[in-house]
């Protein structure tokens, strides 16, 4: 009982002035577990009560952190305005929270009807959606101008985080096209599928440029500290990402475009599912890479920290795009694909949720 009521004295006194823009991946990784479950091609016993219960949980979480950081920033602003303005490494950090908002609100949509209702579903996803589009928009504007601008930076030390804030569009542009049958016929689905491809161009090319500076920035420098070696899976999330974006496309393009037909349809789905296949390929590759990296880390004493929430995202990422394989191919290898990275993903998210519960509990962590 003494353990107890000093856990609740813990947790009741948290130095909010600690809690960053990082604090969002724990959303963010808790979302894709759910949405990734409700994603899989096949229908494991349980999986639809699991994604549900685990994205209300996501939502809960979203609640409390959006209020958390709310008190941060009416009590800490100048701190705040100093971590985005003077500090690169954790500026980059902004790039979590519409990554949030976008996650959360795609999962009211996918598996929150049976816990909200589906018309409070689909309203939360609206508001979720096109909040997060444009905070994932100001992100990937200002964080580079900022770099270019203001950040002292070097590209010799450059690290995957550098990755997320323009990563953000690309999980608006993936997630959009499931808002398109609920729109008007006509323009107001044109618009919201030309705006979703066009994000998703945005966040490709502006990955692509970054790629070879983060890579030329690890091989050079190394990471800066073993902590940060979590990182290395963040370089999947856009390829998971524009993975299930392109598939997404393909869904959506009879209804935004009916025009296209059958055989355009037919062209967007054989040019999605080689996209996939190559991307999800190079992915694998990478995750292979991030794997041994990590467990010799593990190996040298690395200690937890919220890094480690880098181990889910990214992950659900790659369960969402070899679901959407899976799907449109109707290869049973896809299929296995998916579940395997659905299980490394709901290991990953518990070891992740089991540690920040009990660093919040001792202090460490706020």
């Amino acid at each position: 009982m003494a353990t107890l009521t000093a856990g609740r004295t813990r947790l009741s006194t948290l130095d909010l002035s600690r809690l960053g823009p990082n604090w969002y991946a724990a959303v963010m990784g808790t979302a894709i577990t759910g949405n990734g479950a409700a994603a899989l091609p096949i229908d494991l016993p349980g999986r639809l009560a699991l994604a549900e219960a685990v994205w209300t949980l996501s939502l809960l979480l979203l609640v409390v952190l959006l209020a958390a950081r709310g008190v941060h920033l009416v009590r800490h602003r100048e701190q705040a305005r100093r971590t985005l303005l003077e500090d690169p490494s954790a500026a980059v950090f902004y790039g979590c929270p519409p990554m949030a908002l976008l996650a959360v609100g795609y999962g009211a949509l996918a598996v929150g009807g049976p816990v909200l209702g589906a018309r409070a579903g689909l309203a939360l996803d609206v508001l979720l959606w096109s909040a997060g589009t444009l905070y994932a928009l100001a992100v990937a504007a200002g964080l580079p101008y900022l770099m270019i601008t203001r950040h002292r930076l070097s590209a010799l030390e450059a690290n995957p985080t550098w990755l997320l804030p323009v990563v953000a569009p690309m999980v608006a542009a993936a997630l959009g096209p499931a808002l398109v049958p609920h729109l008007p016929e006509g323009a107001a689905r044109q618009a919201l599928l030309y705006g979703c491809v066009a994000m998703f161009g945005a966040s490709l090319l502006a990955t692509l440029v970054l790629l070879p500076v983060v890579f030329g920035g690890l091989v050079h420098s190394k990471l800066p500290a073993v902590v940060l070696t979590p990182s290395l899976f963040l370089v999947l999330g856009p390829l998971g990402q524009s993975t299930t974006a392109v598939h997404q496309f393909a869904d959506a393009l009879p209804l935004a475009l009916p025009g296209t037909g059958p055989q355009g349809v037919a062209v967007a789905r054989g040019l999605a599912e080689v996209y996939g296949v190559a991307v999800i390929g190079f992915a694998l590759l990478w995750l292979a890479v991030a794997l041994v990296a990590n467990l010799r880390a593990l190996r040298a004493g690395m200690p937890f920290a919220m890094t480690w929430w880098a181990f889910t995202f990214p992950v659900g990422t790659l369960v969402t795009g070899t679901s959407a394989l899976a799907r449109h191919t109707g290869f049973d290898g896809f299929t296995a694909l998916a579940v395997a990275l659905w299980l490394l993903l709901c290991t990953a998210w518990a070891v992740a949720s089991a540690r920040t519960f009990a660093g919040l509990r001792a202090g460490r962590l706020l």
